[in-house]
């Protein structure tokens, strides 16, 4: 492996390089090396770097062999153990806990470079490598620790497990967004060799029973065993995400210890994620790759900029919330306008810009005025049911950051590929001009959109705007492109079998899909994964937010009859769909006419289809 001075030392020809025999930190990280924003652990390490300590990676260490976490060293203040960008568990299963053949994140996309459950193992790991010599603390981050640090329900072993603070022994977490809180704790490791306990954005553990400032969650061996008690938890957690109106909050383990989490961290401020976002980073995998294929997860980002962090979308499937928080920070124009002549002058730019935007892109700035002195609401959303009174909505700003952006030469085209908030722009009394401006400047030919669903009960189980706003947006949509002489469709993005959907509901999700005429290539079904509202409703059957019962799916039968519903016309699913639909009390479905989804059985006409799609298909045009 040659010595690289452009990257964070991977190895002590690396540090030699540098004239360092020791390092400070050591992050071990689940994924590949990939020294791009995009990467948790590349910009941990360009922060601890940028506060003047020596910060090494070691990229998916050999989990069975301690040697492998030897070859920087001990650090000198602590270990970072980043499992990766993807949960390892959702990263090596899917949603019928089937193993993935591939990896995005590793190099040459194959699987296998990291175990599951890659913070218990990794910290295990670097404690048997050196339990003869005096111990440093292992700090555990990411999204696998964030969204663990309490008693969590996990899909693949379908029981509720501890904390990971607790499973791995390691001595802390930093959740969330974890920039600030690392350089608190580098401080005051650095200065006294302390672990500091009162770190916002933290989780530690203790021997001791709290103080009565803190909010005391139901108990791990209750929420084990007691579903309500575990909506309870969930709802206490969510009620208490962020900064300004949280209190800290402790849960008794089973073995006389309470995990305790300190408030979330402030969000950034613009400034101080202009500074994150500038870091010297090389935007490339690390050259050790290159002849295993590189790593694909880069090539989508490579060339993405991201203009804002945080969401207060609230959808109950996603995770952002508990992340990022739900208040949006926005990076300044003159920043993002910077990376982007950066990127122009690469030898390996073409001239185009995969995305600018952030979890939602239309997202530029706090939802409203009261967060800034209050915080977020703890107890409604701001666009679900009904977007909120006091919302700001306002897409001026974003607007003029995408002219300036793609005003810049050498820039060939801008997209928009992180996701618009559809009822936001509806909402928008200038929302019209705002979608003309993306279809005529920021689409090739389609923009993916996330209606999710279309039935009344599953959208508000997830979160969503009531079915007529993606009506009224596909509307608007397609009547823009009318008028600006341009072909384009909505590709839109559904989830089968999410709470609140039993077959009553997937068929009318089938027969929407029927009459616009767009049957998904791809159809995600819905996985519970740690830290979402989605997820508690799928273990307990109760919704967190108002503790009322919840249809769950959770047969694989039926499971699998709700995808086929979803793409009915494939020659493999007709008789999931005839099952389906006879089920549902939905014989009317069945025959050979436009309104029907499958033929009748005996003479199925084109693999499921009925003969009068069977005569449009390959002349319609699709009507998204």
């Amino acid at each position: 492996m040659n010595g690289n001075s452009s990257f964070l030392p991977v190895c002590k020809e690396d540090m030699a390089g540098r004239g360092w025999d020791r390092l400070d930190f050591i992050i071990i990280s689940g994924d590949a090396y990939v020294d791009h924003p995009s990467f948790g652990s590349a910009v941990i390490g360009r922060v601890l770097e940028a506060e003047g300590y020596r910060v090494g990676i070691i990229p998916q260490p050999d989990w069975q062999n301690t040697g492998s976490v030897k070859v920087l060293g001990k650090p000198r203040l602590a270990w970072l153990i980043a499992p990766g960008v993807i949960d390892s568990m959702v990263n090596h299963y899917t949603a019928n806990r089937k193993p993935r053949r591939d990896d995005g994140y590793s190099p040459g996309d194959r699987a296998g470079k990291r175990p599951d459950r890659a913070a218990i193992v990794y910290t295990s790991l670097v404690k048997s490598a050196y339990k003869t010599e005096p111990s440093v603390p292992v700090i555990l981050g990411g999204v696998e620790a964030s969204l663990r640090r309490f008693a969590h329900y996990d899909y693949w072993s379908d029981k509720v497990r501890r904390s990971i603070l607790t499973d791995s022994k390691a001595d802390m977490i930093v959740y969330g967004m974890g920039e600030p809180a690392i350089i608190r704790i580098a401080a005051s490791l650095d200065a006294s060799g302390v672990l500091p306990e009162d770190v916002p954005g933290t989780v530690i553990k203790s021997k001791s029973p709290p103080p009565d400032a803190h909010r005391m969650l139901p108990s791990y061996a209750r929420v084990k065993s007691d579903k309500k008690a575990y909506a309870d938890h969930f709802a206490i957690q969510q009620a208490n995400s962020t900064a300004l109106n949280s209190l800290p909050l402790a849960e008794p383990q089973d073995n006389g210890w309470y995990v305790i989490q300190n408030p979330p961290a402030a969000p950034m401020k613009s400034g101080e994620l202009d500074h994150v976002y500038e870091l010297p980073y090389t935007r490339e995998a690390h050259p050790m790759y290159a002849e295993q294929g590189g790593v694909p997860a880069l090539e989508e980002v490579q060339f993405s900029l991201v203009s804002s962090r945080g969401c207060f979308g609230g959808c109950t499937f996603c995770a952002i919330g508990f992340l990022q928080g739900r208040t949006v920070t926005g990076r300044s124009h003159e920043s993002i306008i910077r990376e982007a002549e950066n990127l122009v002058r690469r030898k390996d730019f073409k001239g185009y810009i995969h995305d600018l935007g952030g979890p939602t892109a239309n997202f530029r700035h706090a939802s409203c005025k009261v967060q800034e002195s209050r915080g977020v609401c703890r107890d409604r959303q701001c666009l679900h049911p009904e977007p909120c009174t006091q919302l700001i909505v306002d897409h001026r700003d974003y607007t003029a950051l995408l002219r300036k952006v793609r005003k810049i030469p050498g820039i060939k085209k801008l997209f928009i590929r992180s996701g618009l908030r559809f009822d936001y722009i509806l909402a928008d009394q200038n929302g019209k001009d705002f979608l003309r401006e993306v279809c005529t400047h920021h689409v090739s030919g389609r923009l993916k959109v996330a209606p999710e669903h279309i039935s009344e009960p599953v959208l508000h189980a997830m979160g969503k705007p009531a079915g007529h706003s993606y009506a009224e947006f596909r509307r608007l949509f397609m009547e823009t492109n009318d008028q600006l002489g341009k072909k384009q469709y909505l590709i839109p993005y559904f989830i089968s079998a999410h709470p609140g959907s039993g077959l009553k509901e997937a068929v009318e999700l089938a027969e929407h899909l029927r009459d616009t005429g767009y049957i998904p290539d791809q159809v995600q079904d819905f996985y519970p994964t740690p830290g979402t509202a989605a997820s508690c409703m799928y273990h307990t059957g109760l919704d967190p937010r108002t503790m009322k019962p919840v249809y769950v799916s959770k047969g694989g039968r039926e499971r699998r009859l709700q995808r086929a519903l979803l793409q009915y016309n494939k020659r493999e699913n007709y008789h999931l769909v005839l099952e389906a639909l006879k089920k549902a009390g939905r014989e009317d479905l069945i025959g050979n006419g436009p309104a029907h989804l499958v033929a009748p059985p005996g003479k199925p006409v084109g693999g499921g289809t009925t003969s009068a799609q069977r005569r449009r298909r390959g002349k319609r045009s699709p009507r998204r």
